[in-house]
């Protein structure tokens, strides 16, 4: 239940909610961490209680935070109770990037983007950093999460539709043995196989944005990994096909093609690859039956 997760976090909402808007406050989700692959339960990085106001203090190292370096305040996940792979026992906090203890080292993105690892050294707040009920974050998070999937699911399907309008287009106007190579059928195969890939890739997005709002966690859970399955494995093959089509010049930088190509590679590792996503898929059963 989501309300009863944000339940005492009205302030901390006003107190953010206008900065976002305008642009003064930026967010930043810190929550990966190397030893979790994408276990969103996998939490080491430690929320220790300290003094007599019930202030706190992280320690531990957060990976891949998207934008971590253009945040104003970092939402942190910690471990405030229970073993390190449990699912209760996770808070989330709200950090200003700029507390002391807190080291960000940025680096670029393959697709162009910017992420970053969050270094928390005896990272101390006050009580009311804690944001929603301590030791029920994990909820949260996964919600996040899927409707993260969701999200970039979407995203995926409009650069595999672009990506191959863009090779059919191709195909019809580079010409070799003086006609367009669009007229051999090998290459039609090969576009008419990117077409299946970005349907089945659609109807999966469509599937998880439908399940994503779902009230069962273990159906959305289970529904929103197999479609991340299929959106990575279509995204994949179309973006490996259409570099395959263009030749060389699929590749270089100041062509579209090749910054679509990267932004697919980068979608499908995150919130998790394929291979993860069918196990977790495996592992509830499949997928649940319909009605």
């Amino acid at each position: 239940d989501l309300a009863a997760i944000f339940r005492g976090a009205i302030r901390q909402r006003q107190a953010l909610i206008g900065g976002l808007i305008e642009g003064s406050a930026r967010l930043a989700f810190a929550h990966a961490e190397t030893q979790a692959r994408y276990d969103l339960h996998d939490v080491a990085t430690t929320a220790t209680r300290e003094g007599e106001g019930g202030g706190w203090r992280l320690d531990g190292v957060k990976t891949v935070v998207l934008n971590a370096d253009a945040a104003t305040t970092l939402i942190v996940s910690a471990r405030s109770g229970g073993a390190r792979r449990d699912a209760q026992g996770v808070t989330l906090f709200l950090v200003p990037a700029d507390a002391p203890g807190v080291t960000i080292r940025a680096y670029p993105t393959q697709d162009g983007g910017r992420a970053a690892d969050v270094t928390l050294a005896g990272v101390r707040l006050g009580a009311a950093a804690a944001l929603g009920e301590v030791g029920a974050g994990l909820p949260l998070v996964e919600r996040v999460v899927e409707q993260g999937v969701a999200a970039i699911a979407a995203e995926a399907v409009g650069l595999m539709d672009a990506l191959l309008a863009l090779t059919v287009d191709y195909l019809k106007t580079r010409k070799q043995f003086g006609v367009a190579i669009g007229a051999f059928q090998s290459l039609q195969h090969k576009a008419v196989d990117m077409l299946v890939a970005l349907e089945q890739a659609r109807s999966m997005a469509l599937y998880a944005a439908m399940a994503a709002q779902g009230e069962d966690a273990d159906e959305r859970r289970w529904a929103i990994s197999a479609a991340k399955v299929q959106i990575n494995r279509s995204a994949r093959f179309v973006g490996q096909t259409a570099v395959q089509l263009h030749g060389g010049v699929g590749m270089t930088m100041e062509y579209l093609g090749a910054h679509m190509f990267r932004r697919l590679t980068m979608i499908e590792l995150t919130f998790g690859d394929a291979p993860w996503h069918l196990r977790r898929v495996a592992r509830g059963g499949g997928l649940a039956a319909a009605e």
